[in-house]
């Protein structure tokens, strides 16, 4: 794991493999006192080789910043449910069953892998391929 940005001390580190991003954040020594921590769901599951970015408030973007890279399309292994749900023909039931498939299964490892969410087909993935990234 590596975390990065508001944080005491940034670097790599080894967490376990249930580990959430409360747990990478401790780690880290905490949060300085401007870490946005809206921005931050301490709750989610980590994956193994994921990068964690704690923006400062007011801080735009960062590394790793889960709503868009510089293309502009959505990173399905760090977006949230309401980064989801901006994605055509994707609802909220929908966007919740791929947070679970990922929380379940992992880092996705190529956007194909979107076909084991239930309820994705190829025609959905078709309309998806365009609008996200891993």
């Amino acid at each position: 794991m590596h975390v990065l940005g508001a944080v005491m001390r940034p670097g790599l580190y080894v967490l376990d493999a249930d580990a959430r991003v409360v747990d990478a954040l401790a780690a880290a020594g905490g949060t300085k006192e401007d870490a946005d921590l809206r921005a931050v769901n301490l709750a989610r599951l980590l994956s193994d080789g994921e990068q964690l970015f704690v923006p400062v408030a007011g801080e735009s973007e960062g590394p790793g910043e889960p709503a868009a890279a510089g293309d502009g399309r959505i990173d399905i292994n760090t977006a949230d449910q309401a980064q989801l749900e901006t994605l055509p023909r994707i609802g909220p039931a929908l966007a919740q069953r791929i947070i679970q498939w990922r929380e379940a299964n992992g880092r996705f490892r190529s956007v194909d892998d979107l076909l084991a969410v239930p309820g994705i087909g190829e025609k959905l993935l078709a309309g998806l391929r365009d609008a996200v990234r891993v």
